[in-house]
């Protein structure tokens, strides 16, 4: 997720993510089908699943046979697992506070200024705890298809030093990939942080005005052969792996051109590792999807999805929409974007997306801050109290509860229109209108994916 927005960078995001104009799942045009299907089930690797701690144990063996994906036919329905193995401070509040020190914004400073042990302690509790089977046992249960996994270049072995990053992690990144496929969930495994940071953002592990990745060209092969090591020990048991999360193509035409070439050598480098089965997931690096057009598409290409994130909060514009006018936002413009894209080039998913129409979660902009929707970040004028808007969803008012399901509904519709969607986020520790988990314990988002309370709100809205 992209939360912190430097004045300078606000109008070249908004640009980037305009909508153009150009609304159902169905199966792509044979032109865009990404080459044959996958043609077998993938074995299941038996290495390292189990994390360092005495009391967890390697998932046993599904029930039944893991099962592929008919990705031509049927809509992705998932989940991302946001603040597990890449921190945020909005998502763990908590694990930010427990520091007592208010320097700590992210992941690197996480590691940088405190005692190792004291960092390492926290995080293989957080590691251990935060998300456990029981939450792939109720996602399998809410119809859910796939988990999209951020995780961090630090936490992938590669024999190289990560400091001050922490690793640690992988033994339970593979626990949770065995856990999604013994509860027949597909994974994407999402590298979400990489060396010099390829955002600013906190969510790529380092906050910083100054992200060095796409100007280092050490960094991106750092980043390759991370992906290399995924592919390698993870390829079997997942379904599909993303390159890099949200690239900062606004920084200029150096950033957007390395996205391109690291794209195509991360592909060749999937391609290699782990067999064409496989998906390779991409971005569009806050770049127009038309300037997509034909790249790593079929035959050049073959089964690649496009990622695309589509939020309505983070400008004051978005932000002083009514309900209804996100709702024809996200039916309009997003829609028929995504469509058009998907129709002539590659698989899309809608692979974060929200109910929030604000940015009240604490520190959703960054440890620290406040938020534009009440006039304490980014120096503009209040649009409202965030009281009632955020936090335990007892106090979300009927209406609120009711337009949430809504505009749920509205961005499935949304999603479904293409290759599917992902909500971003599972679970936090206080934001409950961005938590999936919480979504259905209050009933705005049904325990039945493909249950409606208004169906068709797209329809007729649409190009």
């Amino acid at each position: 997720m992209w939360w912190i927005f430097a004045p300078l960078l606000s109008l070249a995001v908004e640009v980037a993510l305009a909508a153009h104009p150009q609304c159902r799942l169905v199966a792509p045009p044979a032109h865009v089908r990404n080459g044959p299907p996958a043609s077998s089930v993938k074995p299941q690797s038996t290495k390292g699943h189990s994390p360092s701690t005495a009391t967890s144990a390697a998932p046993t063996a599904a029930a039944t046979p893991f099962v592929p994906f008919p990705y031509y036919s049927k809509p992705i329905r998932g989940v991302n697992l946001g603040g597990w193995f890449v921190l945020e401070p909005w998502i763990t509040p908590s694990m930010f506070s427990n520091t007592n020190n208010d320097a700590i914004v992210d992941e690197y400073t996480f590691g940088q200024l405190q005692d190792p042990n004291t960092a390492l302690a926290a995080l293989k509790q957080h590691w251990d705890t935060w998300i456990t089977e029981d939450d792939f046992i109720e996602m399998a249960a809410a119809g859910l298809t796939h988990i999209r996994l951020p995780i961090g270049y630090w936490s992938v072995p590669t024999n190289v030093s990560v400091a001050p990053y922490v690793p640690g992690a992988w033994p339970y990144i593979q626990r949770a990939v065995g856990w999604a496929r013994q509860h027949n969930i597909h994974t994407i495994v999402d590298l979400h942080g990489v060396p010099g940071s390829q955002n600013g953002f906190d969510n790529s592990g380092q906050r910083t005005n100054a992200p060095q990745w796409a100007l280092n060209t050490a960094n991106v092969d750092a980043s390759l052969a991370v992906i290399q090591v995924i592919a390698t020990e993870l390829g079997p048991q997942v379904d599909a792996i993303e390159l890099l999360n949200e690239i900062g193509g606004f920084y200029g035409p150096v950033w957007d051109a390395t996205a391109r070439t690291y794209y195509q050598n991360g592909y060749n480098t999937v391609r290699q590792a782990a067999g064409n089965d496989i998906v390779v997931v991409i971005g569009d690096a806050f770049d127009a999807l038309p300037r997509w057009q034909g790249f790593l598409s079929y035959p050049q290409a073959n089964r690649v999805m496009m990622d695309v994130h589509r939020y309505q909060i983070f400008s004051v514009g978005e932000l002083t929409r009514s309900h209804d006018q996100h709702i024809q936002f996200a039916c309009q413009s997003i829609l028929p974007d995504l469509q058009a894209f998907a129709s002539k080039n590659i698989w899309t998913v809608s692979g974060e997306w929200s109910t929030s129409i604000t940015d009240c979660a604490q520190w959703l902009n960054g440890r620290g801050t406040g938020s534009r929707w009440e006039g304490t970040f980014g120096g503009g004028a209040a649009v409202g109290s965030c009281a009632g808007y955020t936090g335990n969803w007892s106090t979300f008012s009927q209406d609120y509860r009711a337009f949430l399901r809504k505009y749920w509904e509205a961005q499935v519709e949304v999603g479904e229109a293409v290759q599917g969607w992902i909500y971003w986020t599972w679970k936090t520790e206080g934001a409950d209108e961005w938590s999936y988990k919480k979504g259905l314990e209050g009933g705005w988002i049904p325990q039945d994916p493909s249950q409606r309370l208004y169906p068709g709100l797209c329809q007729g809205t649409t190009k």
